[in-house]
C-alpha cells in the first residue's frame, strides 16, 4: 500500500526551507511505496499571506530592526501567531488534505506547526504530525509545539531549547541537518593553502537573498590577498549590479559575479575559502564540500548563536567586524595554513552523508 505524505514547506524565506525538502524528497524517491506532496505553506493563505512570504528577502536586507521585531514578537505570543495562520489557511489546508489524502505530515517552517496542528484537532484528523526544526540553535517557540508526534531536531543545541519549551524529551530525534546529495560529491583534497604561488579561491556568498556587507568584504579580499574572488549575490538583482559597478573595471580578470545559481556546489568544490553569513542551509552545504567558512555575520534571532556554533565545534571562523577580516584570514593561513587544514578535519568528522535518510528512514517507520 502506498504510503501517502504531504511535506508543508516554504519557497521564498530564502532557500533553506526548499533546500531541506529537496535532500528528503531524494530520499523519499527511493522508496517505492511512498508517494511525497510538497506545498509551500504560505500559498494556503491566498496572495496575501504569499506576500508576507515573499517579503522576508526585502525585511532581511534593508530592515533588521524589523526581523527582530518580528522574531520577539512570536517569540512572545507564539499562540497568537497560531490562530492568525490558522484562520488565513484553513479552508485551502482542508482542500488539500482530502486530496491528497495523507498518511502523516512533516511540517519544515515554524509557522505552521501549531496552526495546522489547531486545524486537525478541529476537525478531528488523526495522523501522524512531524516537525522538522530548520534552526541550529536559537529556535523559535513555534517549532516547540509539544501536541506534534514528533520533533526532528538537527542539533542537541536545539533539542535543548525545545525542553526549555516544555516538549517532552521523548518526543525530539536529534537526527543532524539534511542536505542534498550533491554536496557530498566533492573530491577528498586536503587544499595546499600554505603557499601564494598559486591564488586562492574565495567564494563569496550570504544565502538565497543575498544579504551583508559584500561590497567592503569583496574590495578587502581582492586588494590584500593573491586571489580569485567567486561572489553569489542571490536573488538581490541590485546588489549584483552594484557590485560589478564597483569591482568589475578594477578587478576584471580576478572576480566572476553571479545571481541566483543552481550550481553553487561547484563553486563550492573549486573554493579554498568561503565568506557567508550564518544562515544554516549555507554552513551545512559548505560542510558537505568540506570548504571552510568564515562566518561575516547573522540575522537577528534564529541566527545569532550560529557563529559560536561553528566556533564551538572548530567547523569554520568568525569575524563579524570587516576591519579585522584581514587579519583572521592572515592567521588561518599562517603555519602552512594549519588552523585551516583542523577546521577541514573538523567538518569530515562532523559531516555525515546519511542524515537525509535516517531521517526519511525514520518518518517512513512512523
Amino acid at each position: 500500500m502506498t504510503k501517502n505524505i504531504l511535506i508543508i514547506s516554504s519557497n521564498y524565506t530564502g532557500n533553506g526551507h526548499k533546500s531541506i525538502s529537496e535532500a528528503l524528497c531524494e530520499q523519499f524517491a527511493l522508496h517505492s511505496n511512498v508517494k511525497v506532496t510538497v506545498i509551500d505553506g504560505f500559498s494556503l493563505g491566498g496572495d496575501s499571506l504569499l506576500k508576507i512570504g515573499k517579503s522576508y528577502g526585502t525585511i532581511t536586507r534593508t530592515a533588521k530592526g524589523l526581523w527582530q521585531l518580528i522574531w520577539d514578537l512570536s517569540s512572545i505570543k507564539p499562540s497568537i501567531i497560531n490562530e492568525i495562520i490558522e484562520l488565513t489557511i484553513t479552508d485551502k489546508f482542508m482542500e488539500l488534505f482530502k486530496s491528497v489524502k495523507p498518511d502523516l505530515i512533516l511540517s519544515l517552517h515554524p509557522n505552521f506547526n501549531g496552526s495546522i496542528i489547531n486545524i486537525m484537532e478541529k476537525n478531528k484528523i488523526k495522523i501522524p504530525f512531524i516537525t522538522f526544526i530548520a534552526d541550529l540553535v536559537s529556535i523559535y517557540p513555534l517549532w516547540a509545539d509539544k501536541r506534534a508526534d514528533y520533533i526532528i531536531s538537527p542539533t542537541i543545541e536545539a533539542m535543548e531549547k525545545c525542553i526549555q519549551f516544555g516538549v517532552p524529551e521523548t518526543k525530539i530525534k536529534v537526527l543532524g541537518f539534511p542536505v542534498r546529495s550533491k554536496f557530498y560529491n566533492s573530491p577528498d583534497i586536503i587544499n595546499q593553502y600554505g603557499t601564494y604561488n598559486k591564488p586562492l579561491t574565495f567564494l563569496l556568498l550570504s544565502g538565497g537573498d543575498g544579504v551583508g556587507n559584500m561590497n567592503k568584504i569583496s574590495h578587502i579580499l581582492l586588494s590584500n590577498f593573491n586571489c580569485n574572488l567567486n561572489i553569489v549575490t542571490g536573488r538581490n538583482s541590485l546588489l549584483k549590479k552594484r557590485l560589478e559597478k564597483s569591482l568589475l573595471e578594477k578587478y576584471a580578470d580576478k572576480v566572476h559575479i553571479y545571481g541566483f545559481v543552481d550550481n553553487i556546489e561547484e563553486l563550492m568544490v573549486d573554493s579554498d575559502v568561503a565568506f557567508t553569513r550564518g544562515s544554516p542551509n549555507v554552513m551545512m552545504e559548505a560542510i558537505a564540500c568540506n570548504l571552510p567558512m568564515i562566518i561575516t555575520g547573522a540575522l537577528p534571532g534564529q541566527e545569532e548563536r550560529n557563529p559560536q556554533y561553528i566556533k564551538k565545534y572548530n567547523i569554520g571562523a568568525v569575524c563579524t567586524n570587516v576591519r579585522k577580516l584581514k587579519t583572521t584570514i592572515d592567521n588561518l593561513l599562517s603555519h602552512d595554513a594549519s588552523e585551516l587544514i583542523k577546521i577541514k578535519e573538523c567538518q569530515k568528522n562532523y559531516s555525515d552523508p546519511n542524515i537525509a535518510k535516517n531521517i526519511v528512514d525514520f518518518i517512513i517507520q512512523v
